[in-house]
């Protein structure tokens, strides 16, 4: 006997039903309380916990699913993951310094700047304070007006440079940590 996974009785022949998204194995009684949902004739390993298609919905659920279930076996090969973060520029570390240094080196006030980029002067002052990042866009203007380079090189590669740990490849808090004494 199975239990009712909505009331907790207990039955002999559960049905499935979706309530609010979710599929739930429930008695006669609670079936009034969701849409009932049909089980494919073929025999299939997948569980209720599984993403795998098992409603009976159009073609375009069962054509979605079979192109995620290729794309994730195409990109479970050997090489790493990547995200879309990997394809995004880095912005230097000191990119307020290096937009004050070059706006001082052009004898201009930060509200000079702003006019000239067309933008508003408390984001160049707060640009170049460090306290927000400039947008691509706002990066881009002020790259080309100031005749600077605010993206860092190889992002990634700060992280492949790092070489510390023991030998037996087994790393704890301490090499990975730098202290501030």
């Amino acid at each position: 006997m199975v239990q009712c996974e909505m009331c907790g009785a207990e039955t002999s022949s559960p049905k499935t039903i979706k309530v609010e998204g979710a599929k739930l194995d429930v008695c006669s009684n609670c079936t009034d309380f969701g849409t009932e949902v049909k089980q494919p004739s073929s025999s299939s390993t997948s569980t209720k916990y599984s993403t795998g298609s098992s409603s009976s919905g159009g073609s375009s659920s069962s054509s979605s699913s079979a192109s995620a279930s290729s794309s994730t076996s195409s990109s479970s090969g050997g090489s790493p993951r990547s995200d879309m973060f990997d394809d995004m520029d880095q912005l230097v570390t000191d990119y307020d310094d290096s937009v004050r240094n070059a706006r001082e080196g052009k004898g201009l006030s930060q509200s000079d700047l702003a006019n000239e980029l067309n933008e508003k002067a408390s984001l160049i002052r707060k640009i170049e304070r460090g306290d927000t990042l400039p947008s691509d866009r706002v990066q881009s203007k002020l790259e080309r007006f100031l005749e600077i380079d605010l993206s860092a090189e190889g992002g990634s590669g700060e992280d492949s440079e790092w070489s510390g740990g023991s030998s037996s490849g087994s790393y704890t808090l301490g090499d990975v940590v730098k202290r501030k004494d």
